[in-house]
């Protein structure tokens, strides 16, 4: 194929409703041409974010990336992956170093020592923590220290956000992608992902809670001083809201999940009393009429309750005086008609559909601006930075790039006894 693959990143959404690759690249202006894009619904491979059936999910996988292979012309070889779902939870953790060197200065070793003392915390039967997220640090009782780098100090205490998932989620994950005839380059938690794509430094400094709607989960994580608080993923997404239609207006799943992308809304009072809609009839039976008002009744139910799952993780992050920035709505689910309105009535603070456009360059596909590709183009841009600090930092900068990889280096440990490591070298 014609385009080179040097400084081409993949990234792959396996997800609910949908298997996404999307190929990128970054010009000379620093933003993102999208070269291609390969979508396909998952046909009930994936569940609730986290693969049920390997063969459903790889036949996906392999069709959608032939389909972004031939609209890109790049021979796909690796992909940065995401992962989320359920099982996925996180914890704070304060921990504590006392240097013996009383007369040197604090340096990246003892921060990767007091790092890597959170790994050795016990987590339940089948779960592995993942990622260890640096908040601040404390010198000597001098609490709330960015950067302690540099530092004259005995005692260093850390406060840690730690994230922790079940490890046989990953080995599907990389199952499926090895039957596929790809490499993962990278594992990355889809949350993160999405924030790349829909957030602002600005938003990330002033204090933000991005809400990722998808199919089978509702992804939140919190933001504030540029570093995660909090990461939370509620069992709830779009497919729930589908069924929920399909029940309570006895049509089918297909009619149900049309009825909730062209006419739902997630504030009934809104709509007209008479505004209706007409369902065609199963095999010659007579077409049956919906009534708008009522099928946002039933939307914005199970919104609210999704919201209000939202609004007690922003509690529980003891965060909520700390959120200038808001709520940032992306995901399939934040396409439903006043979500923002509902989603500020329920938490009182200001809210927004977040796109993932800003990175991007002009002329790539219209279709990739829709929120439903965050993650997708997250991937991509994930990729992307890695690559490019990878070739520019030296020194101790080189320590902050291997915290952010320490997440896909301690899942390839895990991974010994199932995948050749070396190959993801």
């Amino acid at each position: 194929m014609a385009e080179s693959q040097e400084k081409i990143i993949v990234g792959l959404d396996i997800g609910t409703t949908k298997v996404c690759a999307i190929v990128g690249r970054a010009n000379q202006y620093g933003k993102v041409d999208i070269l291609g894009m390969g979508k396909v619904a998952s046909h009930g491979g994936v569940t609730r974010g986290v693969v049920s059936n390997i063969d459903k999910t790889v036949a996906a996988i392999q069709e959608a990336i032939k389909e972004a292979a031939e609209k890109s012309n790049v021979d796909i070889k690796r992909v940065q992956v995401g992962i989320a779902g359920a099982h996925i939870n996180s914890l704070q953790h304060r921990g504590m170093i006392i240097r013996n060197d009383r007369e040197s200065e604090i340096n990246t070793d003892d921060l990767e020592k007091l790092e890597n003392d959170m790994f050795k915390l016990a987590v339940k039967p089948g779960d592995r923590i993942i990622h260890v997220l640096p908040q601040d640090y404390t010198v000597d009782d001098e609490p709330g220290i960015l950067d302690p780098v540099g530092m004259a100090g005995v005692k260093l205490e850390g406060n840690f956000h730690i994230i922790t998932g079940q490890i046989s989620a990953a080995k599907n994950i990389y199952k499926c992608v090895e039957k596929s005839a790809l490499k993962v380059s990278e594992l990355a938690l889809e949350p993160l992902a999405s924030a790349e794509a829909v957030l602002s430094q600005e938003e990330m400094e002033a204090g933000v809670v991005l809400v990722d709607i998808g199919g089978g989960t509702t992804d939140v994580a919190i933001f504030h001083d540029n570093i995660i608080r909090h990461t939370a993923i509620i069992p709830y997404g779009g497919n729930i809201i589908t069924e929920d239609i399909k029940e309570g207006c006895n049509v089918m799943k297909a009619h149900a999940e049309l009825l909730k992308t062209k006419f739902g809304s997630a504030l009934a009072n809104e709509l007209s009393e008479n505004e209706i809609v007409s369902i065609p009839g199963i095999r010659g039976r007579e077409a049956r009429e919906i009534s708008i008002k009522n099928l946002s009744k039933i939307i914005q139910a199970r919104i609210e309750e999704i919201m209000e799952f939202v609004y007690y993780e922003i509690k529980a992050s003891n965060m909520e005086k700390k959120l200038a920035g808001g709520i940032v709505l992306t995901g399939g689910g934040s396409q439903l008609k006043h979500i923002a309105q509902l989603a500020e009535f329920v938490t009182g603070l200001d809210a927004r559909i977040g796109y993932p456009n800003e990175h991007l360059a002009k002329g790539m596909v219209d279709e990739v601006k829709s929120p439903i590709y965050a993650t997708s183009v997250g991937l991509v841009l994930r990729g992307l930075t890695d690559e490019r600090e990878t070739m520019s930092l030296s020194g101790e900068q080189l320590f902050e790039q291997k915290k952010k990889g320490a997440f896909f280096d301690r899942i390839k440990d895990w991974l010994k006894d199932e995948v050749d490591v070396a190959d993801y070298k």
